[in-house]
Order: C-alpha cells, then structure tokens, then sequence
C-alpha cells in the first residue's frame, strides 16, 4: 500500500486533528504537512523537491485567501497537474462553482461528523489514487 503524502494548508488546530483522526481510523498510510498561513504556501511548493500527492486546501486562511492560492498554484506549470481538494466552511454553490472553474480537483464542505470525515477521506484517496503518475 502506497503511503500518500498530504500538503493540509489549514489555520484551524482543531481541523487538522480531525483530518490525522481520520486518517488514522480509515487506516490510510500518510505523510502530512501542514501550513497554515495563505502566503507561504506557493512559496514552499516552488521549492519542493518532491511535490505532495495532493494538497487539501482551506479557503478561509490568514494572509492569504485559498481561492487566490488555487488561482497561484494552477498558473505554474510545475504546479498545475498538482491535486487539490477544497475543504472548506463554505457551501454555496457559487464558491463551488468558482473553485471547481479555477482548478480544484474536489471541492468539499467540511464534515461536521467523525462519519463525515471518513467520507472525505475516502473521496480524499480515491481522487488520489486515480491520479495519473505526475514524474515528479
């Protein structure tokens, strides 16, 4: 079994622990790190040596708006191909839409159940493991 590496970009301490909670109960193997201000994201994929399968992105973040690093991340062609799940508060269909136009691979509303969590993740993987190899 593959071991999935994680990029969560999210401010909130308590979501974070859902996400490793998670993770852990639908035994999926990880590698996570975690960044919580809007602005330093890009700048730490620019200078990945190897990119994260996926990156889970929070719209609402300090310094930075996830719409505008979504925008950032599809303009860089290193970056573009890179997964990413929205997982946000946000639930109109106009953010949606908008995100989803941008860019987004996924685009989910944070659960506010343990069953929730377990769904996402398991949309979370499966949206990784369909990925084609990106030849990082």
């Amino acid at each position: 079994m593959n071991t999935y590496s994680i990029l969560l970009v999210e401010d909130d301490p308590d979501d974070v622990e859902l996400m490793i909670q998670a993770l852990q109960d639908n035994n999926v193997p990880y590698r996570m790190e975690t960044i919580s201000q809007g602005d330093k994201v890009v700048p730490h994929l620019e200078h990945c040596e190897k990119l994260p399968d996926v990156v889970v992105l929070d719209l609402n973040l300090p310094k930075l708006h996830g719409r505008e690093i979504l925008s950032r991340l599809k303009a860089l062609p290193r970056l573009q191909r890179l997964p990413v799940v929205i997982l946000t508060t946000a639930s109109s269909q106009q953010e949606r839409d908008q995100c989803l136009q941008l860019g987004a691979d996924l685009f989910i509303t944070k659960p506010s159940t343990v069953k929730g969590f377990n769904e996402m993740i398991a949309a979370i993987v499966e949206r990784v493991r369909s990925q084609p190899d990106l030849s990082r």
